[in-house]
């Protein structure tokens, strides 16, 4: 099902109309070609280029008879061009249009993924910058760590992200291939110069080496591609969940004026669009395991990846531009909550400084175990007791023997956790 809001530019390049006009330019390069090299009078070209169109009612019509839709599609423009259509589609079998006419699909399709992506990354560049030492809570295991920034969080988005892009745009790369070579690649009846010729007016690297299709691999990365970026849609997602929980709620999904979060609590306010692509990242991942299920075919071809190509195909590219969408409108308006996120970095005493006064410990003569030892034992103080991190070090006499409480101070300063984040942004906003 096509997702609400979907961009209109994105689901027409998946229009019954729009597939048969990319068959029809198809053939007609193809018989440029063979006019070329002297196989079709150039008559018959000129009243095939001007006649030549399809009417969709009638294909429909065919093909509930001949079962067969490339057949019922030759069918209905043959009855525009008249005799002359003998000189369509020789040499060249079904797949020589359909294949070519799917990489092109997926080219186009590759062509606003990437601008989306584009615009995702300067949303998240500018929340970067604009929460850049915005010091908040980093976590591991879901449990406090150490003290990150806001803007920090957001660069590591946008490092990949930007990883994203240059995979999209080499799978774009891997789907720009066409194919004209017969029935089963050898090119028994066509000549290899006309494949060479459309795949040229149509911008497309030929294949290689192909059978009776274009091989699936080219198809399967492709999608895998999609994947790895719903993926990390949903990694993204995930976190703002997180951020939003009400023990949490350092940042917040935008809540509209109007509108209501929950049927029965007035209070609610929900992650809902994080949710939604956290539900939608599950779905264009499965797509990509059916594309590597349509990589192994019968001998040079069976049409087992048909049926399944004409879901995925449309389907994990409009899902996946609904989401990119949603995801840079999400991340525009994010509200974010820095005096919460001080809030909790302060919730737990400060433990959250602890490396710090491990290795301080170090320094001064101890162990890594005999530091680790005394750091632990305070702090648990603070998690069992309710004490001040801070405070249970300066009373413990082991601890200020080997520091003293004026460096036990130093050491808790977040500034100390900032110093870098120039540095990265320099290495991520290059």
């Amino acid at each position: 099902m096509i997702p609400r809001y979907s961009r209109p530019e994105m689901v027409a390049i998946w229009e019954p109309e729009n597939r048969f006009q990319k068959w029809l330019q198809i053939e007609i390069l193809a018989c440029e070609a063979s006019c070329r090299l002297g196989q079709v009078p150039p008559s018959s070209l000129a009243t095939i280029k001007k006649k030549a169109r399809f009417d969709m009612k009638r294909i429909e019509a065919i093909e509930k008879e001949v079962k067969h839709d490339v057949i019922a599609f030759l069918t209905s423009v043959a009855e525009h061009v008249g005799p002359d259509a003998r000189y369509l589609h020789v040499g060249m079998t079904s797949s020589d249009v359909l294949d070519t006419a799917f990489s092109w699909q997926l080219r186009e399709a590759a062509d606003i993924l990437i601008q989306d992506v584009k615009k995702c990354l300067m949303a998240i560049k500018k929340k970067a910058y604009q929460f850049k030492k915005t010091p908040m809570v980093g976590r591991s295991h879901g449990i406090h760590a150490e003290p990150i920034s806001f803007g920090l969080k957001m660069a590591s988005w946008y490092a990949e992200m930007k990883r994203n892009l240059e995979r999209l745009k080499r799978a774009r790369a891997i789907i720009n291939v066409g194919m004209i070579s017969g029935a089963v690649g050898n090119y028994g009846n066509i000549d290899p110069r006309v494949e060479k010729y459309v795949c040229r007016r149509l911008k497309m690297t030929p294949a290689v080496a192909s059978t009776q299709v274009i091989a699936r691999d080219h198809y399967a990365e492709f999608f895998q591609t999609l994947a790895l970026i719903a993926s990390s849609i949903e990694r993204f997602a995930v976190e703002i969940r997180h951020l939003q929980r009400s023990e949490v709620l350092e940042a917040e999904e935008f809540f509209s004026k109007g509108q209501k979060g929950s049927s029965a609590m007035p209070h609610k306010r929900n992650p809902i669009l994080s949710e939604n692509l956290t539900g939608l990242a599950r779905l264009v991942r499965s797509y990509s395991i059916a594309a590597l299920e349509n990589v192994p075919l019968w001998h040079e071809r069976d049409i087992s990846h048909s049926s399944v190509e004409r879901v995925i195909g449309p389907d994990a590219t409009v899902t996946l531009d609904f989401m990119l969408k949603r995801l840079a409108g999400l991340v525009e308006k994010l509200l974010v909550y820095p005096q919460n996120m001080q809030k909790n970095i302060s919730q737990y005493g400060d433990l959250i400084f602890s490396e710090g006064v491990l290795l301080a410990l170090v320094r001064s003569g101890l162990t890594r175990e005999e530091a680790y030892s005394l750091v632990q034992r305070n702090a648990m103080k603070v998690l069992e007791e309710g004490a001040d991190f801070k405070e249970s070090l300066m009373k413990d006499a082991d601890v200020t023997r080997k520091i003293a409480p004026e460096e036990i101070k130093m050491l808790f300063n977040i500034k100390h956790h900032m110093a870098h984040i120039d540095a990265i942004f320099r290495q991520v906003f290059i």
